[in-house]
């Protein structure tokens, strides 16, 4: 009988100490976030999701193409002029074609450049707020409100991520260097023929 009462007390205690660390875990896993903790978990997505791809220039070396740090996130430069190119070879079912810095591409959408997502007032996204950020990753339009975001920006993807996610990526970009860059508007494609003749 001894022996009953002891497992059953054994069984108690496990139960109750059981339930308060489950307790206390949902309680911290509702806990929001710091800024300090948005802004890290926004750093591992960008870092982690292929933005840097695109909106990073690169530096070419040996070992191939390495992202230039001193322009981290700032856009296609805008210094660095089309290289000349048969847009006889561009079109459905035929061939898009990108920069060596993988800033600029052309496609049957016409010419795209990557966005500068520094904090940049001026020609970043400094003027841009958390709700038009969620807006633009959501529904695919510059700004939250303007023209569609073009190819190769996969926003349908990022438009899957949670608020949270997305609101932390925000934060991060809000943190980050400000870089003056003033990224060009992109070309509708009945105009590439014209803008790279002049290449």
């Amino acid at each position: 009988m001894r022996k009953i009462f002891f497992v059953a007390v054994i069984a108690a205690i496990f139960s109750v100490v059981l339930f308060f660390q489950i307790s206390c875990a949902g309680e911290e896993n509702d806990k929001p976030k710091t800024q300090q903790e948005m802004v890290a978990l926004g750093k591992y997505i960008v870092s982690t999701s292929g933005c840097d791809d695109c909106h990073t220039p690169k530096i070419f070396t040996e070992a191939g193409p390495v992202f230039d740090t001193t322009k981290s996130l700032s856009g296609h430069p805008q210094s660095e002029s089309l290289p000349s190119l048969d847009i006889s070879a561009l079109g459905q079912n035929q061939w898009a074609a990108t920069t060596m810095s993988l800033t600029a591409w052309v496609g049957p959408w016409g010419i795209s450049y990557a966005s500068n997502l520094t904090p940049d007032k001026a020609t970043g996204i400094g003027t841009l707020t958390e709700e038009m950020f969620i807006k633009t990753m959501r529904e695919g339009k510059y700004m939250g409100v303007g023209r569609p975001l073009l190819p190769p920006m996969p926003w349908q993807v990022y438009g899957m991520k949670t608020d949270e996610d997305l609101k932390a990526i925000y934060a991060y970009l809000m943190s980050i260097k400000s870089i003056n860059n003033l990224v060009p508007q992109p070309t509708p494609p009945d105009k590439v023929a014209e803008m790279l003749a002049k290449k």
